[in-house]
Parts: C-alpha cells; sequence; structure tokens
C-alpha cells in the first residue's frame, strides 16, 4: 500500500508522516493533563485521594461528543487542530508559570483543566482529519502508526519531561529523612535586588512544563507547513450545512445496529485499564512502608522512556499491520485478552515486590499488549462512524470511552487506601472481565 495520500493540492504528503505528528500531538496534551499530572502531584506531596480526584480533569474526553457536531459543520478540521494547538501552546506556558506560583497545586489543576478542554476539542478535529483523508483500508492500515505516535507522546511526557524534572531537582538533594523522603535545599535568586526562594521540584517541573510548550509550538509550525488540504475538505469549507444536522448527528449515531452493545462495550471495556493506570504511578513512587515499590521521579523517566518504546513500536505497528491483512473479527478476542492480561501484572508486583529489573519487563509487555490491543480496539471505534458525521460520530464514541475512563478514576484514591495496593490491582483485573465478554455482541464484520 502506498503511504503517500493522495490530494489534489497535497500529492506529496506521506500519510506515515503526517498521521504520525497528528497522533503525537493529540496525545502530547492528554499525557500533561492525565498521566505527568499524576507524577506531578504526588511529587509535590498531593495524597492517592486528591489525586484520584483529579479524574474530573478527565470530564472535557467525556463530554466532547456534545460539540463534536460544531467541529464537523464549521470551518474546516485543518483550520480546527492549528487553531487548538497555538491555544494549547499558549496554555502551557502558563503551566509553567503556575508551577512556580505560591499556590502551585491550585493553579495548576486549574491551568490542566483549561488545556484538557482545548484538547478534547483538538482530538475531535484531529480523528475527523483521519477519517476525512484516510479510506477504510487506510485507516485500519495506519491504525498502527496512529496509537504508536499517541503512545510515544505518553513515553515523551511521562517519560522524557518526567526523568528532566526530576533530574533537575535532585541536583539539590541535601539529604534523606528517616523515613525515606528527600531534603531538597532551596535555590535562591535575586531579581532587582529582591531574594526569591524556589523549591528544586517546582523548578524541575516549570522547565518540564516549558519544554512542553516548545515542544508543541514546533508541532504546529510543522503542520502549518506540511498538513494536506484533502478533497474531502472541500464540502465542509463552505460551512453550509443546515442547522438540523446538528441533531440529525446524533439522530444518526444512536440509530446504529447494535448500538446498545457498542455504547455498552466502549463504557466498560477500559475499566479494569482504568483503575490500574491512575493507581501505577502513585505505587511505583510509594515507599516500601506504604506498599510502593520506591522509586524516584527520575527513575519514573527512565522506567517509561526506555526498552519499552521498542515493545510499544512493535506491538502498534503489528497490531495495524495484521488487523488491515486478515481484518478485524479474527484479532478483537486475542488483541483484547493480551492487553487486560497486562494489568494481572501489578498485581504480582505488589504481592512479591521484586527488583526494579522485573519492573521494566512488566513495563514492556505492557507497552507491547497497549499497541496490540489498542489498534484492534481503534480500528473498531472508528467503524461506528457514518460518512456524514465522521468527526461527530468518533467523538461521541469516544466521549464514552472517556466517561468509562473518568468514573473509575474518581474513586481510585479512595479504593487503594482502602484496599492496599496488592488487592487493588487484583480487583482491577477482575473488573475487567465483563468488558471482555461484550465483545462476544459486538458487530465485528469485516465491511469494506
Amino acid at each position: 500500500m502506498s503511504e503517500t495520500q493522495s490530494t489534489s493540492s497535497n500529492p506529496n504528503r506521506k500519510a506515515s508522516l503526517w498521521v504520525s505528528v497528528i497522533y503525537f500531538a493529540e496525545g502530547f496534551p492528554y499525557t500533561v493533563v492525565n498521566l505527568m499530572s499524576v507524577i506531578f502531584l504526588k511529587d509535590l506531596g498531593a495524597s492517592n485521594e486528591l489525586i484520584g480526584l483529579t479524574s474530573f480533569l478527565y470530564l472535557p474526553w467525556a463530554l466532547k461528543g456534545l460539540w463534536g457536531p460544531v467541529v464537523d459543520i464549521y470551518s474546516s478540521k485543518r483550520r480546527w487542530i492549528l487553531t487548538m494547538e497555538i491555544i494549547c501552546t499558549f496554555l502551557f506556558v502558563l503551566l509553567a508559570l503556575g508551577a512556580l506560583s505560591s499556590q502551585v497545586i491550585a493553579a495548576s489543576i486549574f491551568v490542566f483543566a483549561l488545556i484538557a478542554f482545548v484538547s478534547a476539542t483538538h482530538d475531535i478535529a484531529i480523528d475527523g482529519f483521519y477519517l476525512d483523508a484516510l479510506n477504510k483500508d487506510q485507516q485500519a492500515f495506519f491504525v498502527g502508526f496512529r496509537s504508536t505516535a499517541y503512545k510515544v507522546a505518553w513515553l515523551a511526557g511521562n517519560g522524557g519531561l518526567v526523568f528532566l524534572a526530576g533530574n533537575l531537582a535532585s541536583k539539590h538533594v541535601a539529604g534523606i529523612n528517616p523515613d525515606g523522603t528527600r531534603i531538597f535545599q532551596d535555590l535562591q535568586y535575586s531579581i532587582l535586588g529582591t531574594t526569591h526562594t524556589l523549591h528544586p521540584l517546582e523548578f524541575g517541573w516549570a522547565v518540564a512544563f516549558a519544554l512542553s510548550a516548545l515542544i508543541f509550538l514546533l508541532i504546529y509550525l510543522f503542520q502549518l507547513w506540511y498538513l494536506p488540504y484533502p478533497k474531502a475538505f472541500v464540502r465542509e469549507q463552505k460551512a453550509d450545512e443546515p442547522p438540523h444536522s446538528f441533531f440529525d448527528a446524533f439522530k444518526t449515531y444512536f440509530t446504529q445496529h447494535r448500538i446498545g452493545w457498542i455504547v455498552t462495550y466502549v463504557l466498560i471495556f477500559r475499566l479494569g485499564d482504568a483503575f490500574m493506570l491512575k493507581m501505577a504511578p502513585p505505587f511505583l513512587m510509594d515507599k516500601a512502608v506504604k506498599g510502593g515499590m520506591a522509586i524516584s521521579t527520575a527513575e519514573m523517566g527512565i522506567l517509561y522512556g526506555t526498552v519499552g518504546v521498542i515493545f510499544l513500536l512493535a506491538g502498534g505497528i503489528l497490531g495495524g499491520f495484521v488487523i488491515a491483512k486478515q481484518g478485524l473479527k479474527k484479532w478483537m478476542w486475542p488483541t483484547a485478552l493480551l492487553q487486560n492480561s497486562a494489568i494481572i501484572l501489578y498485581w504480582l508486583l505488589a504481592k512479591y515486590k521484586p527488583s526494579i529489573e522485573w519492573v521494566y519487563i512488566a513495563n514492556s509487555f505492557e507497552q507491547l499488549s497497549y499497541g496490540l490491543g489498542v489498534s484492534a480496539y481503534t480500528v473498531f471505534l472508528m467503524r461506528t462512524v457514518r460518512p456524514e458525521f465522521k468527526a461527530s460520530h468518533y467523538a461521541i464514541t469516544t466521549a464514552f470511552m472517556a466517561a468509562g475512563v473518568l468514573l473509575p478514576g474518581i474513586v481510585s484514591g479512595y479504593l487503594q487506601v482502602w484496599m492496599g495496593y496488592e488487592n487493588y490491582f487484583l480487583m482491577s483485573f477482575l473488573v475487567a472481565i465483563p468488558g471482555l465478554a461484550t465483545i462476544y455482541f459486538l458487530p465485528l464484520e469485516d465491511k469494506k
């Protein structure tokens, strides 16, 4: 299959490149808001209960289906993408400044919420762009690229930038408390003759968030130049849809074949995954007396950004390839089972507390299984759309997915404190089973 996207005005734009860039751009703000924020707040001493409650930041992704038709009807999806990216760049700058404020936790959570809303709108436009610019065979073929690029964004933020923040802070460790926590030596600096004090952790995170702004600015500039103008966009650029199209988007979505089972599957399939992912970083960072693995911030960056990347790339690309060649129906069950089996590894880590080498092995398997599982999951989600409302329908579907992640995340901190890490991760694995069962009732015919 040729990877050159055939469009009238951009015949030399390679789909493998722009697909990878836009899905890295889609995954990066999500990473900052939902993954980096967990380590950031844990670093600053926030409780697991508060960290669990920050799952409310996921709310814009759960509600984005409500304004998905606006993106479908008004302007072009390319323009929506670029506009959201420049706004998000500005918000990353505010996040860096918020990390240096006297009310760092409150200020940061407020900016995280703004980024979440902009990022959710950005996602609607990107997913609609992908569905408009590629035919169904290409959508299946490139799903490995998009899911891998999305996860690489997770690793860039949760790996590289977290390591940077932790490494900058670790240069100013003055000692260790009896409970194993670090004692930092505050940074002193002067502005106009006035001396100010800055905590090394806040400085490290401010640098990481400032670098996030730079990364997103470069993404915006690249896409301003390289992102194609597919022929399918000629219709939407006229913006001449009748007003009732907004409501038709919802009507056509909810009259699909087996829509009840589709919604049920999307809502509960990632239930176990949602519980596990929210408390995995606190578990890895907590001291042994709290049942954790006592991994430092810098080590967390290395853990999420080294060998796991190789397994992630292998899983994502292999998943997209085999589904494109052999069909979704054949691979839906095997990939779903493999993806959810990774949850049990965290139960084993909590139970036996092995050396860090085993943590790396578990993380690598998680990346591989995630790449395979999400490839199949994403192809199915893309098949829940109608041609006339691609962005809207995909936004509604992924909003249900977000709701399925939001609700368990809210109570995750309280459940973990009550149950302990070992029982919590076992529970996470068990609640994944009903989601697997719903696959049997899905319309999985491989239609062209």
